[in-house]
């Protein structure tokens, strides 16, 4: 059989340590090179490990990828860190990502496992400098501190790599002094800097860390969500979720002018990028209102502002990423009478959407068209058979009759609603072609129906069929 395979008899030839040849009888007895067939099942552990190994040696790509996903599947608390270590020994970049995903999610049975001891220093410092490694800072420093004692000789380099990824900040000054100091893995002036940042700094500054769930609503009653502050508070997380049947007076809400707000406090700290508001919009009413965040309901970062917009229906709120315990949601104007600020449903996530924010406003730059139907955009001014025909997305479809929007010359305008405030740089018109008629125009736009700037003059021009508008 060897003599059919060049890389098993480099394997014969090479390969003294008992425990790989062993390895390589497996392979030959089970037929591998042939079939190409291996149960890893019938293996233990360490032996699948060891078949890794061989195959990352000999370059069994199909195979390593195979035992790699296997690997996945059998992962747990007690071989994290033993297949973390592999994974990057043989620089499998899919299986380490997988385990630091694992990690995340299991960060404080990781630290108090044995395996943590035997981690290298590199898938030590991976593992403590992400955000999304939840676990106390405290905690961390003690399992960093038992990996020292394990390896003493590695004291130096533990050190230097607890300075750059260690967030004393977040650690209690009696626990500072306490537990940090006397392990002499910190100098002292480096404890006093983190002291006085604590005092310095709020606490929404500090570089806190969160659990990572990509792209899942975290803001749910089953992942331990609840409001605490709002009339209605049941409602705004109900799995029924909807409109109630007795219209705005059961929903989740607040008085305008009360700055608590509506206020959710999530299970427990997530790193989060996007929120999903959606406002009462059974009515004309329009609502403006902002969104703050924080870590322990004293101190507030506003992440959206749009106290000066007026807004509808369902509001797709983009920032950059932070960890998040409290959301808070303060309307500051409705357009009707009524001087409550109504929510339908609230969500959370953190997702894989690249998005553009521009920092000054806080507001979405869209790379696509958003004035459209699915966007939650409308025409409330203008005259046409199909009160959204301006929007539904047929450019080829219209005649005499249907198919377009019009206002009479001198009289009224034809006026789009998006739902929520754009930073936008483009339109696209097309204007109606039947026939050999020419038309002249303005753009103007506004925040609030109020104040308009004109962004368009095309008054003294003749213009016809497509046109590509670029704003200044």
């Amino acid at each position: 059989m060897t003599a059919q395979n060049d890389i098993f008899t480099q394997a014969f030839t090479s390969l003294g340590n008992i425990k790989y040849f062993s390895v390589v009888l497996l392979f030959l007895c089970r037929g591998y090179i042939y079939t190409a067939k291996l149960t890893l099942l019938e293996y233990k552990e360490e032996q699948v490990m060891d078949i890794l190994g061989l195959a990352h040696k000999y370059g069994f790509v199909k195979l390593q990828n195979a035992v790699a996903d296997y690997m996945k599947a059998i992962l747990n608390n007690r071989n994290l860190c033993t297949i973390f270590n592999i994974s990057q020994l043989y620089c499998l970049d899919d299986l380490t990502e997988y385990c630091l995903v694992f990690a995340d999610q299991n960060a404080s049975e990781v630290l108090t496992s044995q395996g943590f001891l035997q981690l290298s220093l590199n898938a030590v410092t991976q593992l403590i400098a992400r955000d999304s490694f939840c676990a106390s800072e405290i905690d961390i420093f003690c399992a960093i501190r038992e990996w020292v004692k394990a390896r003493p000789e590695m004291k130096a380099a533990a050190a230097e790599m607890l300075m750059k990824s260690l967030r004393l900040s977040l650690i209690s000054q009696q626990d500072l002094l306490n537990v940090v100091r006397p392990s002499g893995l910190f100098p002292p002036d480096t404890i006093l800097d983190a002291i006085e940042e604590q005092g310095r700094k709020r606490t929404t500054d500090l570089t806190h860390r969160g659990f990572l769930t990509p792209n899942t609503n975290i803001a749910t009653a089953q992942l331990g969500a609840i409001v605490i502050s709002g009339e209605a508070p049941n409602v705004l997380l109900s799995e029924a979720g909807g409109i109630p049947q007795d219209g705005d007076r059961s929903l989740t809400r607040h008085a305008i002018g009360d700055d608590e707000g509506i206020v959710v406090q999530l299970g427990r700290p997530y790193i989060i990028n996007k929120i999903i508001l959606q406002l009462w919009d059974r009515e004309t009413r329009m609502y403006s209102y902002y969104v703050e965040v924080s870590m322990d309901r004293r101190d507030w970062v506003r992440v959206i502002d749009y106290s000066k917009y007026l807004c509808r229906s369902r509001q797709t709120l983009y920032f950059e990423s932070r960890v998040v315990r409290y959301i808070r949601v303060v309307g500051t104007h409705n357009s009707q009478s009524n001087r409550m600020f109504h929510l339908v449903s609230l969500e959370a996530l953190n997702s894989s959407d690249e998005f553009n924010i521009d920092p000054k406003t806080t507001l979405l730059i869209p790379t696509t068209n958003v004035a459209t139907i699915e966007n939650n955009a409308l025409v409330i001014e203008g005259v046409s058979r199909c009160r959204n025909a301006l929007l539904n997305g047929q450019n080829s479809d219209y005649d005499w009759d249907n198919g377009y929007t019009c206002h009479q010359l001198n009289s009224g305008a034809i006026t789009i609603q998006l739902p929520q405030p754009y930073m936008i740089s483009t339109m696209r018109l097309l204007l109606w072609d039947c026939d050999d008629r020419y038309y002249s125009y303005y753009i103007e736009v506004s925040v609030d129906q109020i104040n308009w700037v004109k962004v368009i003059d095309r008054r003294i021009k003749q213009c016809r069929h497509i046109y590509f508008i670029l704003l200044k």
